[in-house]
């Protein structure tokens, strides 16, 4: 059921804010998927970043969706502010919805994709009811909240059954659904993640280092990507 494709969304999380115009025209000239958009609010997570002011500021150097991902509760009364700053994806976490159908239903409601967030320790079942009308399942391969730590092991067997839900899914619906990882992905772990199941990987400081150049951020990008769809080739052929 999957494309032999991997997209790379650099978490901005990493990005200069004193130049964030250019940092996101330089991760996209560099070969970037999506903007990721890490919205952190100090009560779900331990850590305060931006708002949707901030998110409609980047949007109009932005020549690829932005993909934000939300950190924050209550969370819907921020869906529709995001929405409108310009996002072309808005993901959340289960635990920071009262009801988290209807947290789906407003984001579609606003011409925006869906996605339904999962922690290190979220289990796969929350998903149960909602995972065919969702756009994008992400896996947290960190406890979400601050940029560079290290990849949690454990979520590899996650993914792979998270992999075959969103299968399942796909083939009941007729849709594509992307699995994504956040969280400590780099070259060096890219080929397993995506052996794993994931089609998309977000990577915050794996990518938008101290360089600042584009060069340096497509040489890392470039990296991943190819890292990963060696991994994504020989899964294919184990499930083939």
């Amino acid at each position: 059921m999957m494309s032999n494709t991997i997209r790379i969304a650099p978490s901005l999380l990493s990005a200069d804010f004193a130049r964030l115009g250019e940092e996101v025209r330089a991760v996209i000239a560099a070969g970037a998927d999506r903007s990721h958009f890490d919205v952190m609010g100090n009560r779900c997570v331990p850590n305060l970043t931006v708002g949707p002011l901030v998110c409609q500021a980047s949007k109009p150097h932005s020549s690829v969706p932005i993909d934000v991902h939300l950190m924050v509760k209550p969370v819907d009364a921020l869906i529709p502010m995001f929405a409108q700053a310009g996002a072309g994806i808005i993901s959340f976490h289960p635990e920071a919805s009262e009801h988290v159908d209807r947290s789906i239903q407003l984001i579609k409601s606003l011409g925006v994709k869906a996605g339904l967030v999962l922690n290190p320790a979220t289990p796969l079942h929350v998903l149960d009811h909602v995972i065919e009308q969702l756009d994008l399942v992400l896996l947290m391969s960190v406890n979400p909240g601050f940029g560079g730590q290290s990849f949690i092991e454990s979520t590899l067997p996650k993914l792979e059954k998270a992999r075959r839900l969103v299968d399942t899914a796909m083939k009941n619906t007729g849709r594509e659904i992307w699995l994504e990882v956040d969280g400590g992905v780099k070259r060096d772990n890219a080929r397993r993640v995506a052996e794993a199941g994931a089609d998309t990987m977000v990577a915050g400081s794996a990518v938008i280092t101290g360089a600042r150049n584009t060069a340096a951020y497509a040489e890392a990008i470039a990296g991943i990507r190819d890292e990963a769809l060696a991994g994504q080739q020989r899964l294919a052929l184990e499930t083939a």
